[in-house]
């Protein structure tokens, strides 16, 4: 059973695109809206991507960026909340742990499709040029 979980989760955190898809079909199939169902998903899937990223950099070109990812995290998050500081006078902490929280998923999975990308094209050229 231990095995069962261990695969799943590892099949998961390789490819949170599967995680991505589950969890809009099972947020569809519950009758939400098609936008209510992406944003569901979208917040489930950053946080499997906050550890998939610096994996997929490790597991590739054998460097640590886990620290890295975090920092950059916590950087935009202070340059969003000064900004949303400076127009609104007022925070309100929701919305914008909201705002930041999908800007971390359009990030990390821009960052996830070119991690993979840029390490296929690498496969492929160093399997045809041995």
């Amino acid at each position: 059973m231990i095995t069962i979980l261990q695969v799943l989760v590892s099949g998961i955190i390789l490819c949170p695109l599967i995680l991505f898809i589950i969890l809009f079909a099972i947020g569809r199939k519950r009758k939400k809206s098609a936008a209510k169902s992406f944003g569901f998903a979208a917040d489930f899937t950053t946080f499997v991507l906050f550890f998939s990223v610096p994996l997929s950099i490790s597991s590739l070109w054998g460097m640590d960026y886990n620290s890295l990812v975090f920092v950059i995290a916590l950087f935009i998050a202070i340059i969003f909340t000064y900004i949303d500081w400076r127009n609104k006078k007022e925070l309100e902490i929701f919305p914008l742990f909201k705002k930041v929280w999908r800007l971390y998923f359009l990030l990390l999975s821009a960052a996830y499709t070119v991690i993979w990308v840029i390490g296929l094209v690498q496969s492929i050229l160093e399997y045809v040029l041995d």
